[in-house]
Formats: structure tokens, sequence, C-alpha cells
């Protein structure tokens, strides 16, 4: 009886101690990661890398995977996650995905890498209420600069600033219009209980998996 209850109490402690990181389920662990080898690979191209200014400003990003495929029908899945700059650095991760069916002479697949700076705090408001976001409209989204000589003096222009690649090359990809939802059931595993977009993105969230301190490492 003794000896369950040390085991009992070893297991709550390692929940519950300063620093102790969660235990994230498997996919979503495997989502972070992309994301983070996402943010590495966009700064392994330093004459095409989103400018540091534009990092350093930034309030929040959005990392996402975007897959494109098929035979006639077109879809189109992306799934990833959303960060922000809170007072302490940067959030931990929130799931998000956006997808979309069309009609066309598409044969084959392709995976886009995606990027998009949220330049202003309503940018990022807009993905706390886990609810739809449109980008577009009243959240303006415009290709960013790029390269290290528009570092200097980069001034905001659009709400989002939108950064692609597809097969290692800086792709030109339209994302008004796009809609991108909160997954919060993805959230809800990988942070092991019910919790808000809004909790993550203000950095309630104290205690996070190692894959997310991983991502934030590459910011």
């Amino acid at each position: 009886m003794k000896r369950s209850c040390l085991v009992l109490l070893s297991s709550i402690l390692a929940f519950t101690l300063p620093g102790t990181p969660l235990k994230a389920a498997a996919k979503e662990d495997q989502e972070v990661r992309q994301a983070t080898a996402i943010m590495w690979r966009f700064k392994s191209m330093p004459e095409m890398e989103i400018p540091r200014e534009v990092l350093r400003d930034a309030r929040g990003l959005a990392i996402l995977t975007v897959t494109k495929g098929g035979f006639v029908w077109s879809g189109k899945i992306g799934h990833g996650v959303v960060v922000a700059r809170t007072k302490d650095g940067w959030s931990g991760p929130s799931f998000i995905r956006t997808g979309g069916v069309g009609f066309g002479a598409q044969i084959g697949g392709e995976v886009t890498e995606v990027v998009l700076v949220l330049n202003t705090p309503e940018a990022v408001n807009a993905f706390t209420k886990d609810t739809n976001v449109q980008l577009g409209g009243a959240l303006s989204v415009a290709a960013g600069p790029v390269g290290r000589s528009a570092e200097a003096g980069v001034t905001p222009r659009a709400a989002v600033y939108a950064y692609s690649r597809s097969q290692g090359l800086f792709a030109g990809v339209s994302f008004e219009g796009t809609v991108i939802s909160t997954n919060k059931r993805a959230n809800n595993r990988y942070y092991n209980g019910p919790v808000s977009a809004s909790a993550i993105l203000s950095g309630q969230t104290r205690f996070l998996p190692a894959s997310a301190e991983s991502l934030i490492d590459s910011l």
C-alpha cells in the first residue's frame, strides 16, 4: 500500500514540478517538429530568407504544411501550428488546419511549406477565438519581403505576410480568402487536457512538451 502511494505521488509530481515537460501525443508532437524543421529550412536560403527585422517585429507566426493533389478533383489540406509573442517570449503552439476542394485538371500532388507572419495584435487575436480565420478583407495578407537586402527599413504593409516554398523553392501562392481554423482536439491531445487557443497563445500554458521548446528555440 505504501509503495503504491509513493508511485502515485511520483506520477503527480512529474506533471507538476516546474520545468517538467509534458508528454505530447505522437501525431501532434510530429507536427510541431515539422514546424521547427520548416523554420530552419526557411533560414537555409540566406538570399531568400524571411528578413530578421520582420521576424523580430512579428507578433505571431503560423507555420503550415499544405498538401495539394488529386486527379480531376483537386484537394488542399493544410495543418500546422500558430505561436504568439508574449511578454515572456514565444507562446506554446496552438494547432491549426485549413482545407478545401476544387475541380480542375490536376494530376499528382504537391507539398507546400507556409509561414504566415502575423504583424498586428489583431492578426494574433483572430487565432485566439477557437473559430475560423479568413485571410483577406479585414485581415489583409500580402507576399512578404525576402532576403538580406530587405532587412533595413521594413514596415508592415499588411496584417499578415505570407511566405511559401514548394520542393525547395520559393513559390508564389495566393492566400486571399484562405480559411484557417483552430484544431481543438489536437490542442487537447498535445497538452494532455482541455485548453483553449487563447490560453495557449497568451502564455498561460506554462509546461510545454519538449518539441514545443525546440520550436521556440528555432524562432
